[in-house]
């Protein structure tokens, strides 16, 4: 007979694959095992979890909240399980960690590297890209979120800020001229990046006011990298992160305009999920990745 927590797996699989085929496939269970499983929580619970049809299974209202309290308790427990093990052991396992495409690349692969070299045990997997991620919905252990963060439901570690920052190169500059003030933007090519969660407007703060400047762009792209990739060719003003372009800044192929109507700086905040318990290997890395974002000077 199969106890409680082996229905709420077997639930959460049905839920997940939207099938019951699928999930007995994913569990390794025969479809009538399972079809009973979910026929047993159901009448043990009283509720109806499902909507079955010949063509598709589909979680009712009543079945979406409670799985996401059933997911939240299996997780509990494997996390009590691994704290079992001791507070000390050494990280294992598997972990997944998200952040924007360009910061994922440049910054967090390093740290993500040097963990697996630390901790032989352990994999990751890296999702790098210009969306934001719902950590919880999509089942990751880390974020690394840059600006103002929405959900409250997440820990969060502050490891420095970066600026949003209008540039362009020395040649196109020589070439049209150095804009004194935002509404000179409309007589200069404009390149827009499209992707991620960035406000598509461009945004100024004057005597203390934050002003929002409509722009028309030339060139519209759904890459920060094709941005400044259009930058560096002399085609106009782009507006990026910080980090994005610190060695073409240091390199002078790039110039900061318009400085003094910048925004205030961006927090970048590391995020995991709110768990009474927290296993070893997303502390490990959460400490390693910190320490290494603090002390990066193109972040603080």
């Amino acid at each position: 007979m199969l106890d409680q927590i082996q229905l709420m797996k077997i639930f959460v699989a049905v839920a997940q694959e939207q099938g019951f085929a699928a999930a007995s496939r994913r569990l390794n269970m025969s479809p009538p095992t399972v079809s009973r499983a979910i026929a047993m929580l159901e009448d043990r619970l009283e509720v109806k979890l499902f909507n079955r049809t010949t063509r598709y299974v589909k979680v009712t209202d009543a079945g979406l909240r409670y799985l996401e309290d059933v997911k939240r308790i299996i997780n509990d427990i494997k996390l009590a399980n691994e704290a079992a093990q001791g507070i000390n052991a050494s990280p294992r396992g598997s972990i997944s960690v998200t952040a924007s495409l360009l910061f994922g690349q440049q910054f967090v692969l390093p740290s993500v590297l040097e963990y697996l070299n630390t901790y032989p045990q352990t994999e990751v997997n890296t999702v790098f890209l210009d969306r934001v991620v719902n950590l919880l919905e999509e089942g990751y252990d880390v974020g690394i979120r840059i600006g103002k963060l929405a959900d409250s439901s997440m820990r969060a570690k502050k490891v420095g800020s970066v600026r949003l920052a209008l540039v362009a190169s020395p040649e196109y500059l020589k070439q049209h001229g150095i804009p004194q003030h935002f509404s000179e933007l409309e007589k200069h090519s404009l390149i827009e990046v499209r992707a991620g969660s960035l406000n598509p407007d461009w945004k100024f703060v004057e005597n203390g006011k934050l002003i929002n400047q409509r722009i028309t762009s030339k060139l519209r792209v759904t890459t920060h990298q094709a941005a400044i990739n259009a930058a560096l060719a002399n085609f106009g003003i782009a507006r990026v992160i910080s980090y994005q372009v610190a060695d073409e800044l240091a390199q002078n192929k790039l110039k900061i305009v318009l400085e003094p109507f910048e925004e205030p700086p961006l927090p970048i905040n590391i995020i995991h999920r709110e768990d009474r318990l927290s296993s070893a290997k997303v502390r490990s890395f959460i400490d390693l990745l910190a320490d290494n974002l603090i002390n990066h000077t193109a972040l603080n």
